[in-house]
């Protein structure tokens, strides 16, 4: 079976493993079984019309004394690029901004508060081509750009927070960026987040788009909680995810765009990792299909010319700080998971293990300060 047509391994387990052992199987694989979420039956239904996966999963939290519970759900939106890249830009920009109003319109029937887009989620993942034509031209303003104006009227419209990657194009240097545009569900655009690591491995090597983001580790306070957006490669590096909890983040979504043969077995691990080691949740998002170019290009990794990045495999999902996680999507259909959680689990998980209070952080800046000079000698001791 090609990687292109298996679908998800949870469709996999429950169809080759024996009842009796599939609850532990799960356990030991996914941790605490996440309970489902009832949806409406009109979203159901409207989903099915518009051909695309809709799962619903809660996280709970224990009851506390002195706190109501913290409720809100996220919608992570998964899907494919819709007309042929070589289609004219605009047409392909209109196109999936059709694409995704219908799956927010679903996800604002399910009672979605905040809702993640995919990296870049306006245009193909065409960076590795290494062409610059036409592919800059999907640029966008963060503050004012089409897509920008777009999402502010959903927002607005659904009274939901939405988050929204895009390529940036910012004047006065026509300087590129890899950006998430977060718009508050006033319509206002509170800010942006820009990509802070630039894979340059096998045929992603992004650096000829975009720089490193000079946005720090901004964390955004919205109406229905503190969130965060650790864009794509991010996710690979462990102190990225904590800079963003140390200022304070309850949600942190992992929007991204990434290939089966490249990166599937740390998938589920990362995201799942960072809600472990930071007290909170996390949301990874990954773009679905297999997206050609007319331009043969190469990679760094020795392979021949190819028209394609191969199989972007979807499987998106949401972890929680006790270690557990919703199942997937699909990792070939467009899909929309849609996540209710209680957010005083952070809290109740941090103090049960007590990661942050027991980090030794300021021993760790003293020796990250002199690990990054030019004369830094580790500290082995040898015979």
């Amino acid at each position: 079976m090609a990687a292109s047509e298996f679908e998800s391994l949870e469709k996999c387990l429950e169809s080759h493993v024996p009842e009796a052992e599939l609850s532990e199987v799960k356990r030991i694989l996914f941790g605490p079984e996440s309970r489902k979420l009832d949806l409406p039956t009109c979203a159901v239904e409207c989903a099915c019309e518009r051909d695309f996966e809709l799962k619903g999963y809660r996280f709970d939290a224990a009851p506390e004394q002195l706190r109501p519970p913290r409720r809100i759900r996220v919608g992570l939106i998964q899907h494919r690029i819709v007309l042929p890249t070589e289609a004219p830009v605009l047409d392909q920009i209109n196109a999936m901004h059709g694409r995704v109003g219908e799956i927010v319109e679903v996800a604002a029937m399910c009672g979605v508060n905040i809702v993640c887009f995919q990296e870049t989620w306006t245009m193909p993942f065409a960076f590795c081509t290494r062409e610059k034509d036409p592919w800059t031209e999907f640029a966008e303003s963060a503050e004012e750009g089409n897509t920008t104006r777009f999402c502010q009227e959903l927002a607005k419209k659904y009274n939901m927070v939405i988050v929204s990657p895009i390529l940036e194009r910012e004047d006065p240097h026509n300087t590129l960026w890899n950006t998430a545009v977060v718009i508050s569900n006033s319509g206002n655009v509170l800010g942006k987040s820009r990509k802070n690591h630039i894979p340059r491995v096998g045929d992603f090597n992004e650096s000829t788009y975009y720089m490193e983001g000079n946005t720090g580790h901004t964390v955004f306070q919205t109406q229905f909680g503190r969130i965060a957006v650790n864009i794509c490669y991010g996710r690979h590096h462990p102190l990225n995810w904590f800079m963003y909890s140390m200022n304070g983040a309850e949600i942190i979504f992992n929007p991204s765009a990434t290939v089966g043969a490249l990166s599937e077995p740390m998938w589920p691990i990362e995201a799942r990792n960072a809600a472990i080691a930071n007290h909170c949740f996390t949301c990874a998002i990954n773009r679905v299909g297999t997206e050609h170019f007319k331009n043969e290009f190469t990679s760094g990794d020795g392979k021949k010319a190819h028209h394609d990045f191969g199989h972007f495999y979807g499987s998106s999902y949401v972890a929680a700080p006790d270690g557990s996680r919703t199942p997937g999507l699909s990792r070939t259909r467009d899909g929309l998971l849609v996540v209710e959680m209680d957010l005083n689990l952070n809290r109740q998980i941090s103090d049960k293990w007590s990661f942050k209070m027991t980090g030794r952080y300021a021993e760790y800046a003293e020796e990250l300060t002199r690990a990054v000079k030019h004369d830094f000698k580790p500290n082995i001791l040898k015979e």
